[in-house]
């Protein structure tokens, strides 16, 4: 049995706040403002893997009016929804994940992100794949004002998979 989840998730480029993205911090003088550590691609992919079981969505899980997630760290999100996924009797085949960003240059650090994510959800880094694109200065993307991320997870009950 395999399903398939999807999501995207955004935040606002703030100053005052550290750029976290896939578990990593970047050297940068903008962060994403959220009320976790808004760590959008950790965001897309705890979504995604929640909804390829229909088991609802972050809002649900860690309410943004909550002081129990307040500045809240996005690994442990993750690691959670994760952790539903495998008590149902699932695992990961793999996740693709694209990060979109206009100034915020995401090449040196997607190693360390596939790393950082395979380390998450304990699965080999092949089956972690992180891309980065711009928005070709268009949008609140392209004017530098937001990141963005999106994920797509295969999961399966198969084994050896």
């Amino acid at each position: 049995m395999y399903r398939i989840g999807h999501s995207w998730d955004t935040h606002k480029l703030v100053k005052d706040r550290k750029l976290i993205l896939g578990g990593i911090e970047f050297t940068s003088e903008l962060g994403l403002l959220g009320h976790s550590d808004a760590d959008c691609v950790l965001h897309a992919l705890a979504e995604a893997l929640l909804g390829s079981l229909a088991l609802g969505d972050l809002g649900q899980l860690y309410p943004d009016d909550s002081q129990n997630t307040l500045n809240m760290d996005s690994k442990i999100i993750l690691k959670k929804c994760y952790n539903l996924i495998l008590k149902r009797g699932y695992h990961l085949v793999n996740t693709d994940i694209m990060i979109y960003a206009e100034n915020i240059k995401i090449a040196p650090y997607k190693e360390a992100i596939r790393k950082s994510i395979a380390d998450i959800l304990n699965v080999n880094i092949e089956a972690v794949s992180v891309k980065a694109t711009t928005w070709e200065k268009m949008g609140f993307i392209g004017r530098g004002e937001a990141i963005a991320a999106e994920a797509t997870v295969l999961i399966t009950t198969e084994k050896g998979i």
